[in-house]
């Protein structure tokens, strides 16, 4: 039996995420016997110290968004000396910032969209590409502040004016076709998954509204297509330094048939963990029951210090 401390909520825009897949964590390490203590992330630092006192065996790290996967709190745990799942600073820090994660993808001889980071100023006056384009925050995940902007679209000049993620933003090309995404686990993808959303893109209600999408699974798409997404998923995890689990998401064109242009856009180095999630529902068809790969993160928990 291990002491484990299970961080989840956090502060960023996906504390709703964080809070649902720490109650799957929490659950799942107690019913194998392990001593689990919750404990619910707010702004406080000194509360969480506080809490990891006296330390843990392990922190398993439930926490997404900013400060919970874009190295913040890796730091803090290194600096304690606990193991903690998932990726370090450098891999959580890489991944999270989007430009400097697709540079390095790019140095792998990955496919990536074309885009680059645009002053969020100048969307007010005229399109930075042509349309359609995407327009992201440089550091959020779940598709927090992602908008498409299309042929005949008027709302460029109000997405700039309400931008709430800085004064810079990234912006792609928009690549038609499916959204595939492929779990991996150390040294082995898993499969490949399609994912349908119910109306509109895979935004943040599509991914974690009950009923939001549809996931296909394994993916009825070209078996060339299969393998090189789930090489590319793999290169591109181990490109960043990644450890434990993580999830690459990617475009697939296949509007002028099979085999498409395959994209592959970012790696969650924090894959949800909630009812709706994909790498637990990936590991579940591949025959590893949820408690099964909670222990299996914990097993791989690491302190760089």
């Amino acid at each position: 039996m291990s002491r484990i401390a299970v961080l989840h909520g956090g502060i960023s825009a996906e504390r709703e995420v964080s809070l649902a897949s720490g109650r799957q964590v929490i659950a799942a390490l107690r019913g194998l016997g392990h001593a689990v203590t919750p404990i619910e992330v707010g702004a406080d630092l000194r509360a969480l110290l506080a809490a990891l006192d006296p330390a843990p065996d392990v922190v398993f790290n439930a926490l997404h968004g900013r400060f919970g996967e874009d190295g913040s709190i890796q730091g803090v745990l290194d600096w304690l000396g606990i193991p903690y799942t998932h990726s370090g600073i450098r891999a959580s820090a890489l991944a999270m910032d989007k430009p400097a994660a697709k540079a390095v993808f790019a140095a792998a001889g990955l496919p990536v969209p074309t885009g680059w980071v645009v002053p969020v100023a100048g969307l007010i006056s005229q399109d930075p590409m042509p349309r359609p384009y995407v327009v992201k925050p440089l550091n959020e995940g779940s598709s927090v502040g992602v908008i498409i902007i299309r042929d005949g679209d008027n709302r460029r000049g109000r997405v700039a004016r309400e931008w709430e993620y800085g004064a810079t933003a990234i912006v792609e090309e928009y690549v038609p076709g499916r959204e595939l995404t492929v779990g991996v686990l150390g040294d082995r993808a898993l499969t490949v998954t399609e994912i349908a959303p119910r109306a509109g893109f895979y935004d943040y209600d599509a991914k974690y509204a009950e009923g939001g999408s549809r996931h296909i699974i394994p993916a009825t798409v070209h078996a060339q297509v299969h393998d090189a997404a789930l090489a590319m998923a793999l290169t591109a995890h181990r490109a960043l330094g990644c450890r434990g689990a993580t999830r690459a998401d990617f475009r697939y064109d296949d509007t002028v048939g099979e085999p498409g242009r395959l994209v592959l856009l970012e790696v969650n180095t924090q894959p949800g963990l909630t009812p709706t999630s994909l790498l637990p529902e990936q590991a579940a068809h591949r025959g590893i029951a949820f408690p099964e790969l909670c222990a299996w993160m914990v097993e791989q928990a690491e302190c760089r210090a």
